[in-house]
């Protein structure tokens, strides 16, 4: 009965993963068909329901749940020794799954993916674009990217940028139309560019500086996004004032494409850093995205 189900557990941890069907299928590949009858086998094998299934959700049952904590971690531990045993022959092979958020992309992942690509080419590194403060473990990823203060306390983390600062601009245009500020409460009567937080869904204030005092300033405008490197191209478009990370609008500024809004109120950010739990700390594939990180960043 044991060999009957091992070759199906990975399937019922992507549909646990997933939380559905229809995506298990599209993240390994397979069919709708393929991957019900996987979970089927193992719940016939079983003699348990593993998934309460309705026309709209899929939940895990009890026993579904009490699995997927026993077996995660085992499969994970398993798939890892694999891959540093395919590692001996000096070629990284493996998926890499990293959790992002959209403003690393450009400032952390990018050069780092590419660089990756050239030199280990059996690597095939997966990069989902997630401003949302996801549970890497839970959804099985291998490592993630966030600000420093946001990385909890058992994980380690690995810097990839040095420290930077959070900024306010605009476009020339927009600032000879609306008028110059000359001091935060000058926001309140202009158009400013909205970010929404995910996990919360509250409207992020703006983390400023004034009078050597950190203040949160609530901001309100036309629009509101959830990825800030669009708010870069709103800004760009003349829409209004964003908030931003000082490394994604340093040409522009230099450019003059944009203007560094009231430098003196930019708040200092501790950096980007990839983080993942201790027990993945030797895995080859994490091991190769660390040491181009600290070569191309």
């Amino acid at each position: 009965m044991i060999r009957d189900i091992l070759a199906h557990l990975p399937v019922f941890l992507a549909v646990a993963r997933r939380g559905g069907f229809a995506a298990a299928a599209s993240e390994l590949g397979m069919s709708a068909s393929a991957v019900s009858h996987s979970i089927r086998t193992v719940e016939e094998r079983l003699g348990a329901p593993l998934f309460a299934r309705t026309t709209r959700s899929v939940a895990l049952t009890e026993t579904g749940r009490r699995l997927n904590e026993s077996i995660g971690t085992a499969l994970q531990e398993i798939q890892e020794a694999l891959e540093r045993a395919r590692s001996q022959g000096g070629q990284v092979a493996g998926h890499l799954r990293l959790n992002v958020p959209q403003v690393a992309l450009p400032m952390a992942i990018t050069p780092v993916v590419a660089e990756l690509a050239r030199r280990h080419p059996q690597l095939v590194v997966e990069v989902t674009s997630d401003a949302a403060l996801t549970d890497i473990v839970a959804a099985g990823f291998d490592a993630g990217v966030r600000l420093g203060e946001m990385i909890e306390r058992d994980m380690i983390a690995v810097r990839l940028t040095p420290p930077f600062k959070a900024i306010m601009v605009a476009a020339p245009a927009y600032l000879a139309a609306k008028g110059e500020l000359q001091g935060i409460s000058d926001l309140a009567r202009h158009n400013c560019i909205g970010f929404r937080l995910l996990t919360s869904g509250a409207i992020y204030a703006w983390e400023l500086l004034e009078n050597g005092e950190d203040v949160s300033v609530r901001v309100a405008g036309t629009t509101l996004v959830t990825d800030a490197t669009y708010a870069k191209d709103l800004a760009l478009a003349g829409v209004g004032i964003a908030y931003i990370f000082e490394p994604l609008v340093h040409k522009e500024i230099r450019e003059g494409t944009l203007r560094w809004v009231l430098p003196e109120t930019a708040i200092d950010e501790p950096g980007l850093f990839l983080y993942f739990p201790r027990r993945a700390a030797e895995a080859p594939k994490l091991r190769a995205f660390i040491e181009v990180a600290r070569e191309v960043l």
